[in-house]
């Protein structure tokens, strides 16, 4: 996989607005998902004395809270390793997840 630019427009759109958020946060991980009709949810890591979320949680959570019942694509922006995918699986068992370095440059696709 290649940088942001090299991908297919909607996927560079979620890596790009999981970077963008998670600069903007100051967070370690940032996240953006797709739903079944092309809207988007970025967000970042939740780190609160009485609630911890990944970035991805909280994107998958803000997509169902807005109504999405399918999801068609996540990307997560993180220095670690494989993110934990268990909230968008809830939605999409096959859905890609691009795992993306901090410059953009994808690292992984996990389909299942």
């Amino acid at each position: 996989m290649g940088r942001v630019s090299e991908l297919d427009p909607e996927d560079a759109k979620i890596i790009t607005l999981a970077r963008s958020t998670r600069a903007r946060a100051g967070s370690a991980e940032g996240a953006a998902v797709r739903d079944e009709t092309g809207r988007t949810y970025a967000a970042a890591t939740v780190e609160l004395p009485s609630l911890r979320l990944t970035a991805l949680q909280v994107a998958v959570a803000m997509a169902v809270s807005s109504g999405a019942e399918s999801l068609e694509a996540a990307a997560v922006v993180t220095e670690d390793g494989t993110p934990d995918v268990a909230a968008v699986r809830d939605l999409a068992a096959k859905a890609p997840v691009l795992v993306a370095g901090l410059d953009g440059a994808v690292r992984a696709v996990l389909t299942d």
